[in-house]
C-alpha cells in the first residue's frame, strides 16, 4: 500500500519542480522524465499495485492462469500501448513545429509585419490581438507567440513599447488556441482522446474564445495606451537575407501547401478517419517534396541556402525538449491510471465538487500555476468517456471536455508561467513574473471569466 500512495506524491512532487524550474535550476524536460521512469519503475517492481484495478481484473477475465507474472505480462502492455498513444501527440506537435518553422524560414510570415505595422499604439494593439487569436488557432499557440514576438521585434524597436504588446500576445495566443483543436496541446489530448469533436468545438467555443480576447485588449486599450500615442521608434521592416536568392513563388508555395496541411487536419480526421499525426505528416512531406524539387531545378541559385533544406529544418529547428517533455508527463499520468490512483482522485473530486463547471474552472485557474498538459491528462485519466446518457457532461462533445478546453488554455494567461506560450515570450522577451503580474493578470483574468460566462450563457442557448 506504501507504493500505492508513494506515486501520487511522486507525481505532485514532478509537477511542482516543473512549476518552479527557475528555481531549483533543474530543467522541466528532465523532471518529467525522472517522474515517468519512477512511476513506472514503482508500477513494474511491485505489481500488487496494478493487481487491484478494474483494467487488470477485465484482462484477467479474458486470460488464462494468474499471478504476479500476468500483472507484469498487462503491465507490458499496457505501457506499449499508453506508448502508441502518446506518440501519436508527440509527432503532430514535432511535425507541426517543423512546419511552421519552414514556412517562416521561407519569409511566409513576412507579410504580417507589412500587414499589422503602424506607429498608432492603440492601433497597433488590436492588430497584433487578433493577428495572434487567428495564428494561434490555425498553426498552434505556441508556434504563434514565437512568429508575432519575431513581428514585433520588427515593428516596435523600443523594448518598453514591445513588453506590452508581447504580454497581450500571450493573452491573445491563448484565447486563439482554445477553440481550435490544433490550438494547444490539451485541447489536441482532448481531440484525440476522443472527448470532443473539432467542429463542435469551433462553433462552441469561437465566441467565448472571441470575448476573452476582446474584453482585456478593451481594457488595454483604455488603460494601458493613451489616446493618439506613437510608438518611441518608428518601425523598421527589413527585407531578409534570402530575399534575393529564393524564388518568390517558392514562397508562396511553401507557405500555402504549410498552412493548408495545418487546417486540413481536422477535415481529414473527420471525413476519413485520418489520425491527426498522419495528416500532419502527410503535409511535411508535400513541403519536403517540392522543396527538394526546387533546389535540384535552382541548384546553382540556391547554392547558398542550404539551411532552407528540410534535412536542415529537421535537425535545427525540431524542438525535441519539448517532445520528450510532453512524453515525460503524458506517461506519468498514464502510470497512475494503470495504478489506479487517478480512478480514486476522481471518486473524492466529484464528492467534493459536485459542479463539472465549477470543477473545469479551478482547473483554469489552477493551469496559472501548474502545467495544463499534465493536469488535462490528470483530468482525462480520472473520467472516461460516459456512454450512459446524453444528457452526461462526460460524454463526447459533452459540456465538462469541451469548457475544460476553454479553461485550460485560458486559464494559462493568468500568470506568465502558467503556459508554454507564457513561457516562451518570457524568455524572448526578458519579461519578469511581476511585470506581468502588475499590468495583465487582472486583464487575463478579466477576459478568462468572462469568456467563461459567454459560455454558460450559450450553453442555455443552443
Amino acid at each position: 500500500m506504501i507504493s500505492f500512495y508513494l506515486m501520487p506524491v511522486i507525481f505532485v512532487l514532478g509537477i511542482l519542480g516543473i512549476a518552479f524550474e527557475e528555481q531549483i535550476k533543474i530543467n522541466k524536460t528532465a523532471t518529467a522524465l525522472l517522474t515517468c521512469v519512477l512511476l513506472w519503475a514503482i508500477l513494474l517492481i511491485d505489481t500488487s499495485i496494478a493487481s487491484r484495478t478494474e483494467g487488470f481484473l477485465q484482462y484477467v477475465a479474458h486470460a488464462t492462469g494468474g499471478g504476479d507474472t500476468e500483472v507484469s505480462d498487462y503491465l507490458s502492455l499496457r505501457l506499449t500501448e499508453h506508448l502508441g498513444d502518446v506518440s501519436g501527440t508527440l509527432f503532430f506537435v514535432l511535425c507541426s513545429m517543423v512546419l511552421v518553422s519552414t514556412i517562416d524560414s521561407y519569409g511566409g510570415f513576412k507579410s504580417v509585419a507589412s500587414i499589422v505595422a503602424t506607429t498608432n499604439k492603440r492601433r497597433l494593439l488590436w492588430r497584433v490581438a487578433f493577428a495572434s487569436f487567428f495564428f494561434s488557432a490555425f498553426l498552434d499557440n505556441l508556434a504563434a507567440s514565437i512568429v508575432i514576438i519575431a513581428v514585433l521585434r520588427k515593428l516596435v524597436p523600443d523594448t518598453t513599447d514591445r513588453m506590452k504588446y508581447a504580454c497581450m500576445s500571450i493573452i491573445a495566443c491563448n484565447a486563439g488556441g482554445s477553440w481550435s483543436p490544433i490550438g494547444d496541446v490539451t485541447t489536441l489530448l482532448l481531440w484525440n482522446n476522443g472527448r470532443i469533436t473539432p467542429y463542435y468545438q469551433i462553433f462552441h467555443l469561437i465566441i467565448p474564445a472571441l470575448i476573452s480576447l476582446i474584453v482585456p485588449t478593451l481594457l488595454a486599450h483604455f488603460f494601458l495606451f493613451k489616446k493618439g500615442v506613437k510608438l518611441r521608434q518608428r518601425p523598421n521592416v527589413p527585407e531578409d537575407e534570402m530575399y534575393d536568392i529564393l524564388p518568390h513563388r517558392a514562397r508562396i508555395v511553401v507557405f500555402i501547401l504549410g498552412i493548408l496541411s495545418l487546417m486540413l487536419v481536422p477535415i481529414w480526421q473527420t471525413f476519413f478517419d485520418v489520425p491527426a499525426f498522419m495528416g500532419v505528416i502527410f503535409g511535411l512531406v508535400l513541403v519536403w517534396i517540392y522543396t527538394e524539387l526546387m533546389f535540384s531545378r535552382y541548384k546553382k541559385r540556391l547554392r547558398e541556402a542550404t539551411t532552407l533544406r528540410m534535412t536542415e529544418q529537421l535537425n535545427n529547428n525540431a524542438d525535441l525538449t519539448t517532445i520528450f517533455y510532453f512524453l515525460g508527463i503524458l506517461m506519468s499520468v498514464a502510470a497512475l491510471i494503470e495504478g489506479g490512483q487517478l480512478a480514486v482522485a476522481s471518486t473524492h473530486v466529484t464528492k467534493l465538487i459536485p459542479s463539472t463547471g465549477l470543477l473545469a474552472t479551478i482547473i483554469g485557474v489552477l493551469s496559472s500555476v501548474l502545467d495544463n498538459v499534465a493536469l488535462v491528462a490528470a483530468v482525462l485519466g480520472m473520467y472516461p468517456v460516459d456512454a450512459s446518457g446524453a444528457l452526461s457532461p462526460f460524454v463526447l462533445n459533452g459540456s465538462f471536455w469541451v469548457f475544460l478546453a476553454y479553461c485550460a488554455v485560458n486559464g494559462g494567461s493568468l500568470l506568465i508561467i502558467g503556459s508554454a506560450t507564457g513561457v516562451t515570450v518570457m524568455g524572448l522577451e526578458g519579461i519578469s513574473f511581476g511585470y506581468y503580474l502588475k499590468r495583465f493578470s487582472l486583464l487575463a483574468l478579466s477576459g478568462y471569466l468572462a469568456g467563461a460566462l459567454a459560455y454558460q450563457l450559450q450553453s442555455l442557448i443552443f
